[in-house]
């Protein structure tokens, strides 16, 4: 599959990001299955042949060998959320896991060019702690229905209408958010992050869901904004109650952002790492993973002995992230990310403030 006369046109018709000034643009690569590319794709392919159909990979695995070949021409990582689908996941990516997780990974890395396989505000937070590199992201229309339910004016008036109680984000927030933010916080650390303040009340913005677990663990007062993520708040206890009357093994295990009745439901709840820990050490015999599907097939990947019931909710947003959108980003630099430098000054202080936190 070449690139079409439209995608070229397209590309064509806009002004060269910063990245391809400097970098250049590179032609675009044969995309042919021979006995080449399958052979050297077969031990990737091997990885995910559970939850990706033979008859699919020929389609995928030119792709995976000319990003693989081209990433390492730019000097580039690529990383990818754990929401990615397998082929992203296992074929091409260097870093895997949360959004701050590939951030602070990212930070270490030697490399300066950053491919972002996620959504707009991971790229974000990815170029906040890593001003000087190059960050790029396949598609930046890939947004998030979560961050885009705040913005710094809505922290402003809730400064405005509390005086004096500290602002949590979560870091699936914009840039400007966390900006306006004393501290961020992730799942995974959410309610240590409400402790650690030493206060009696605290505001924990955007998500109304994760605020409710958390202060359902906590002796602080956690005040919320009515913000939440498409893909977990569809989720009902009915649901779970269902499946387990049909499937009464089945072990069920939730993210934090699922409403706390479906929380209330699950045999344990945490964050994407926390999940996939979970599985790995407990090795269920069949296991329910209440969040976004790509999820489920990247574990599964990984423990074949585990039968994962999939409940799906997709997120329209990661899922605009492709192995082709990929490959053009490596070509032609496409697109860029950037953050305005007073902003990312601020912001960083909220996501470092966190990182730095001493338990």
């Amino acid at each position: 599959m070449m690139m079409t006369a439209q995608t070229a046109t397209d590309f064509a018709k806009r002004a060269p990001s910063k990245a391809a000034q400097e970098r250049g643009i590179l032609p675009m690569p044969p995309l042919v299955y021979s006995d080449e590319v399958a052979a050297e794709t077969a031990p990737l392919y091997e990885l995910v042949k559970h939850v990706i159909p033979s008859i699919e990979w020929p389609f995928h695995a030119p792709y995976i060998s000319a990003i693989n070949k081209l990433k390492k021409e730019r000097g580039a990582v690529i990383l990818a959320h754990n929401y990615q689908t397998p082929e992203i996941f296992h074929g091409v990516a260097d870093i895997r896991g949360d959004s701050l997780q590939l951030a602070i990974e990212a930070a270490r890395s030697d490399a300066d060019l950053i491919i972002q396989c996620g959504v707009h505000f991971m790229a974000e937070t990815s170029k906040i702690l890593c001003p000087d590199k190059t960050v790029l992201i396949p598609d930046s229309s890939a947004g998030c229905s979560l961050a885009s339910s705040i913005t710094a004016a809505d922290v402003r008036a809730l400064r405005d209408q509390y005086p004096g109680v500290p602002i949590i984000t979560y870091v699936n927030t914009s840039a400007d958010v966390k900006a306006e933010c004393d501290i961020c916080c992730t799942s995974s650390n959410a309610v240590e992050i409400v402790e650690s303040l030493g206060v009696d009340r605290v505001l924990l913005v955007p998500d109304q869901y994760l605020a409710k677990n958390v202060a359902a663990q906590t002796d602080v007062e956690v005040l919320t904004f009515a913000g939440s993520c498409e893909v977990h708040e569809r989720f009902t206890a009915d649901e779970i109650r269902s499946y387990r009357r049909s499937m009464p093994d089945v072990q069920v295990i939730a993210h934090p952002e699922c409403p706390p009745e479906v929380v209330a439901e699950a045999d344990f709840s945490g964050s994407t790492k926390g999940m996939i820990d979970w599985v790995k050490t407990n090795s269920p015999e069949k296991v329910m993973m209440i969040t976004e599907c790509s999820m489920a097939d990247n574990v599964a990947s990984e423990t074949p002995d585990v039968n994962f019931v999939r409940p799906c909710n997709l997120c329209p947003h990661m899922k605009k992230i492709t192995l082709p959108k990929i490959l053009d980003s490596l070509l032609y630099m496409q697109e860029e990310v950037t953050v305005d430098p007073l902003v990312a000054d601020k912001a960083r202080r909220a996501v470092e403030r966190m990182i730095n936190l001493k338990s």
